[in-house]
């Protein structure tokens, strides 16, 4: 038996703004003070005051979503059950959550100097540079699928949306770019 399920990432579009991110282990945790602290010594996590912000390690990362909530994101070669096995070790009996949702959400990636106008088409949140900056992120809408949305450099975002809304997503951002993109 598979140690998770595994899905092929749907078939979505790519031009030099857009495309599709590689598999990744994604993994939903809740949990308090002193199991972020624990999870923090192998994971990095944005610390608890850091509302909407990301810290990344390499090639871990760790978005805050929410208070005591955060979706880690580490390369799919990690393996779900590995990554959930060095963290439980870690956490121990501090109450929390963790789950794999590998198999539920893609990640795509708008980069380019009219990314945030892209975004802008369906996401009503301020993308400016000075309001929505490096590093920052959090859950969102874009049109009628839930996203979360980071900014992982000036002009380059990375789009986490579910399996099922990424042709939708990716559809609409290529609607949308019309507009701007030649």
């Amino acid at each position: 038996m598979p140690e998770s399920a595994v899905r092929d990432v749907p078939e979505l579009p790519s031009a030099a703004w857009l495309g599709p991110l590689p598999p990744a282990t994604r993994l939903a945790f809740q949990g308090g003070s002193a199991a972020r602290a624990a999870a923090a010594r192998i994971f990095p996590l944005p610390d608890a005051q850091d509302v909407c912000r990301a810290r990344r390690d390499g090639d871990r990362a760790g978005l805050w979503l929410g208070p005591d909530e955060c979706l880690l994101i580490a390369p799919a070669t990690t393996g779900a059950a590995s990554l959930l096995g060095e963290l439980r070790a870690a956490i121990g009996t501090n109450a929390h959550s963790l789950v794999d949702v590998s198999h539920r959400q893609v990640g795509l990636e708008v980069r380019g100097p009219l990314a945030e106008r892209i975004l802008n088409g369906a996401c009503a949140l301020d993308l400016s540079l000075d309001r929505f900056p490096v590093g920052m992120c959090t859950r969102t809408a874009f049109a009628k699928a839930e996203i979360v949305l980071w900014r992982t450099e000036a002009q380059h975002f990375q789009v986490e949306v579910w399996r099922s809304f990424a042709p939708y997503v990716a559809a609409l951002l290529q609607e949308i770019a019309r507009d701007y993109v030649g």
